[in-house]
């Protein structure tokens, strides 16, 4: 693979690792992040150079990826970034935002001259961890091609879904299908634990079968053990969830159970659960304790 030069902006539960599996590859990384604390800390476990400004990550860059928060976030970061950026480099954004604005940065970066991609990635912080995301890709085919080789260092699957924007709107299908899953998961969790049952022999039972998914075979035990530390938190489902939702609204499309599991995430946050991973939604059932 040939080195670049990469500037990474965003250095939290899932940029922090892709930054380093970038670092790993062999590629000239400079990252920066809102909080510096957090970029000398990486600086200290990978190697690569801690940047003070976004404008200072990114000026020698041919390629720049951000991961970051929200919409308002990941449109701030952008247009710090494409106003130094050189004609001919490439701007790929991780970040889970609206498919609007995917679009509209889409256009400002492609007025000067530089490539886009939006790309947001499914996996979780495990994921992010062993290097074994999923990117979902809105771009054209010749930048698709021309981003893959990169963030196939943390992206075990990359997907072109289409144009700009599309990328983001696949990962909204993506929420949608975790959302309702996640919820039966509680549900039969609570049921099992209702009915005394041993946990741990149901799921031998029921999760090679047609029961069975990723949700169950990584969170059903920790669920029955109520841990819930384990990366995605509620916080931003509740945002991707939004995101979903309005984009639903806007062609007129009623979404009843992602709905019904964002207005229980909101039940969770309300509890001060915000930074619990996405299975807390098991946190809703006061049932009775499975059989050891």
């Amino acid at each position: 693979m040939t080195a670049h030069d990469i500037a990474f902006l965003g250095l939290g539960i899932m940029g922090g690792p892709m930054a380093g599996w970038l670092s790993k590859h062999g590629h000239r990384v400079k990252v920066w992040n809102r909080t510096n604390s957090k970029a000398q800390a990486w600086g200290q476990k990978h190697q690569g150079i801690v940047a003070t400004t976004i404008a200072d990550a990114v000026k020698k860059a041919d390629i720049v990826i951000a991961c970051v928060g929200d919409d308002p976030d990941a449109r701030a970061v952008a247009e710090a970034a494409y106003t130094n950026m050189a004609p001919g480099s490439l701007y790929i954004d991780h970040t889970t935002t609206s498919a609007h604005l995917a679009y509209s940065l889409s256009q400002a970066t492609q007025a000067r001259g530089i490539d886009w991609m939006d790309a947001p990635v499914s996996g979780g912080q495990a994921g992010a961890m062993n290097g074994r995301l999923t990117a979902m890709c809105g771009a054209s085919n010749a930048v698709f091609t021309r981003a893959e080789p990169i963030i196939s260092s943390y992206c075990a699957t990359r997907v072109r879904i289409g144009e700009a924007g599309t990328g983001q709107l696949a990962k909204m299908v993506n929420q949608i299908a975790i959302a309702g899953v996640v919820q039966g998961l509680a549900e039969a969790l609570a049921f099992a634990q209702a009915q005394m049952l041993d946990t741990a022999a149901v799921l031998a039972a029921i999760s090679k079968g047609a029961a069975g998914s990723w949700q169950m075979d990584n969170r059903w035990s920790t669920m029955a053990e109520g841990k819930f530390d384990f990366g995605f938190a509620v916080d931003w489902m509740r945002k991707d969830l939004r995101i979903a939702l309005e984009a639903a609204s806007a062609c007129g499309l009623d979404l009843a159970l992602t709905k019904l599991v964002d207005s229980y995430y909101a039940q969770i946050q309300a509890e001060g659960g915000g930074r619990l991973d996405t299975s807390s939604l098991v946190k809703r059932f006061t049932v009775g304790v499975a059989k050891p």
